[in-house]
Order: C-alpha cells, then sequence, then structure tokens
C-alpha cells in the first residue's frame, strides 16, 4: 500500500499530523523533495517536535528515507539530529537512510540566495534564504556535490573548487567572499557524521514496495509552490506535486497509490506572490491569531484569505488526489458568514482556473459565494455527527466546488481530534 501526503494550497496545511498519523503503520517514510526550508510540527502528547529534514516518521522510530530529490545542507542535517536527540529520540543508520545520489547545500549557496534576491530589487521571492534554489541550479548545472562524493576527499575538493569558481564572478560583483578551502575542511569535518547514512534509497523503496510494504511518501511546501504548476516566478525551486515521488525517489511502481490532499478550511501564503482572496481585514486578522499562522521555519506571519475552491481543485487534479483531508476547521467557529471563492473575474472575462500569465495575476477579482457560519465550537470533535449542521453544510459546499470527497476533518493538533468520515485512516 503507497500513500503520497500532498498539500494543495501555498503549504502550511497541516501536513505533519496526518503524515505522523499514517507513518505510525507505515514501513517505509520517505521525503522526495525540497530542503530544510520546509517545516512540520508534530504534537504527540504533550511533546512537540519540529521537523525540516527529517520524515516525520522518525518521531515514531519508523524507517526514514530522504530521497534524491531533495537538497540536503548537511549542517543543518546534524543540527536537527542533536535537537531530537535531546528529546529522546534515537537517530541511526537503522531508521535513516539518505540517498547516495543527494546534492548537498554548501555555505556559497547561501550567499548566491541572498544575492538573487537583492538584485531582484522590489520584486522579492521571499524565499528563507537556505541556498535551495541555488543548490537545485547546481544540481541541473551538472555542479553539485552529491552525498557519495564524500568518500574520495581528493575529488571532493576538486568539486568544490570548480563549484566555487563557477560562482566568482557573481559573487565579486556583489563584494561577496567564499573560501573553499574552508568549506572543503569544513565538510570533511562532519562528513564521516553524514556518509554513514548513504544508502541506495532507489532500491530499497523498490524492493519494499514489490514486498507491499506500507510506503509514505511525505510532501513538503504546497503544490502551489510547485516550480512548473505553482504560482510562477513565485514558487520553490522544486517540484511539489505527487509525481515528484518518482523522480525524487526512483520508485518506478505505478499501481496501488492512495494520494491524501491536505486543505486548510481557508487559504495562507507565506512570502510574495498573488493571492486573489487575501484578507485585510479584521478576518484576516482573525485567521492569524486563532490559527496561529506563523511560520514553521521563517516564523513570518502568513497571509490569510478565503477558501479558493479554484485553486484546490486545480491542485487535485493535477496531483491525482483520491481523499481531501480538511485542516483548522476551528479557525472558523466564530466567523458569522464564510466566504468560499468559486471563480474569478477580469475585464469581463471569467475564469474556473488560475492561468500561468503572471500578469493577469493581479487583475483576478474572486467570485465568492457566501455560507452561514455556526458560530459554536468545533474544536476537538471526532465524529461527523457532533459537527454543527452548517459546519456540516460548509463542507458538503466545498466538496461539490472542489469536486472531491472531504473524507477526514481535523478539529485540533492531537491525532485524536480527528474525523474520519470514511474510516479511511483506520483501513490504511
Amino acid at each position: 500500500m503507497f500513500y503520497t501526503i500532498v498539500g494543495t494550497q501555498w503549504g502550511d496545511e497541516g501536513k505533519g499530523k496526518i503524515v505522523d498519523w499514517l507513518s505510525s503503520k507505515a514501513d517505509l517514510v520517505v521525503r522526495f523533495q525540497g530542503g530544510n526550508n520546509a517545516g512540520h510540527t508534530i504534537k504527540v502528547d504533550d511533546d512537540v517536535y519540529k521537523l525540516n529534514l527529517l520524515p516525520s516518521g522518525i518521531i515514531r522510530n519508523k524507517k526514514c528515507l530522504i530521497g534524491n530529490g531533495v537538497v540536503l545542507d548537511p549542517w543543518a542535517l546534524i543540527n536537527e539530529i542533536s535537537i531530537l536527540t535531546d528529546q529522546k529520540i534515537l537517530i541511526d543508520k537503522n531508521n535513516l537512510l539518505i540517498a547516495e545520489n543527494v546534492c548537498l547545500i554548501l555555505p556559497i549557496h547561501k550567499l548566491i540566495d541572498e544575492i538573487n534576491e537583492l538584485s531582484r530589487g522590489n520584486n522579492i521571492i521571499g524565499t528563507t534564504k537556505k541556498g535551495i534554489g541555488p543548490a537545485y541550479e547546481d544540481k541541473v548545472g551538472r555542479r553539485a556535490i552529491r552525498l557519495c562524493d564524500l568518500s574520495d576527499h581528493k575529488t571532493l575538493k576538486n568539486k568544490i573548487k570548480n563549484l566555487y569558481d563557477f560562482h566568482e564572478p557573481r559573487l565579486k560583483k556583489f563584494n561577496k567572499k567564499a573560501d573553499f578551502e574552508k568549506a572543503f575542511e569544513d565538510l570533511v569535518k562532519i562528513s564521516s557524521e553524514i556518509i554513514n547514512f548513504s544508502a541506495p534509497v532507489w532500491k530499497i523503496i523498490n524492493d519494499a514496495g514489490k514486498q507491499n510494504k506500507f510506503i509514505l511518501f511525505e510532501g513538503a511546501q504546497g503544490s502551489l509552490l510547485d516550480i512548473d504548476f505553482g504560482t510562477y516566478p513565485y514558487v520553490t525551486s522544486s517540484n511539489t506535486s505527487s509525481g515528484q515521488i518518482f523522480s525524487g525517489t526512483g520508485f518506478g511502481i505505478k499501481e496501488n497509490h492512495n494520494v491524501l490532499g491536505i486543505t486548510k478550511a481557508y487559504t495562507t501564503r507565506v512570502g510574495s506572490g498573488p493571492f486573489v482572496t487575501e484578507l485585510d481585514d479584521e478576518t484576516g486578522d482573525h485567521f492569524v491569531e486563532k490559527g496561529q499562522e506563523f511560520g514553521t521555519v521563517t516564523k513570518r506571519r502568513r497571509r490569510c484569505g478565503w477558501f479558493d475552491s479554484v485553486l484546490v481543485k486545480q491542485s487535485i487534479a493535477i496531483n491525482g488526489i483520491t481523499d481531501v483531508v480538511l485542516t483548522k476547521l476551528d479557525v472558523l467557529d466564530e466567523i458569522k458568514e464564510i466566504k468560499v471563492c468559486i471563480g474569478y473575474e477580469s475585464e469581463k472575462k471569467k475564469y474556473n482556473y488560475l492561468p500561468f500569465d503572471e500578469n493577469l495575476h493581479d487583475k483576478l477579482m474572486p467570485i465568492y459565494e457566501t455560507i452561514p457560519g455556526w458560530r459554536t465550537s468545533t474544536f476537538g470533535l471526532t465524529s461527523w455527527n457532533q459537527l454543527p449542521k452548517k459546519a456540516q453544510d460548509y463542507i458538503n459546499f466545498l466538496e461539490l466546488k472542489i469536486e472531491k470527497n472531504i473524507s477526514i476533518i481535523s478539529t485540533g493538533p492531537d491525532r485524536v481530534n480527528t474525523i474520519d468520515r470514511n474510516n479511511l485512516l483506520n483501513n490504511s
């Protein structure tokens, strides 16, 4: 049985809780894209764990794999392992394996990331400046340092020098300096700590798939940040959609996949970029305050707005989503009237999808339908029948607009705060 978890919006949909639930049953939990710019928060009883690189299954001592589609900051990895070790989570090669062909983030990538943002002037992307994008650029440019390169220090030194030489003109232009000798020495110092995790991940997961093992593919960030299908250029530097599990891990089995689309009951976004339903008023402030809408990684206040059924429906189609998980329903508990975007309009032309032409994005106006609020708490409810009738009506309306079953409703951060309408989680 294979499950892929993806976010249908711009990230921060609450994937961590559902991943944690399913990972308790999984044989393998696999990351397939992104880097330490992602953030998952896992709450287990009274303990809270914050993960950036490591798959969430590590909290449950599941075998976790980091695929080749990830770009890996080795120092960030060591730091994350150290923090979790202090929280009594044991991590070794028995429960963590990293693709030997994964590409590494070096200090120079963070400098280039900073330069790239500076050079954009007022049109910043709003990156985390963790070097993710430049690391992917070097991967595509065939200059990257891979995990397997750490086994031969002579070759490693030459590769690092070539990479730093390539970026030298750009660094010089912006009066930045990068010391390749120091980068080499620092990487050698920690190489034994991370090369121990190196493994042929593609082979391990295909062997497990042939044995019908339960494999969980854990997406980071949201579908609308996908480099191809997101709101370009305000996107991340990797493919965040479900199809990336194949190229990002080497997994080759296409049958028996369930794709869960994690979807917030309203919409949020961090950083720059179009946001048709964004609210700059008291309701937006309410979403921020009650939903605690601050980035796990960046700590930045998230932009908030009404639910956009157009975007979610688009994500469902692109990802091949089989079931939707609705999160943070309780944030809407106090709202008298709730709006849902069902289309866009620009210069008397209507759209039932988001065009890729960025020149159109700022001209699009939302077409709303208004749904009565329920004005009572849904926090912590565990069955469909416990939900207020108007909350049920809201969910049914969303299903109608996105044309997909909302099988799971999350009503709080704990695992038990979940309504499993179709017994999906218990049957997995």
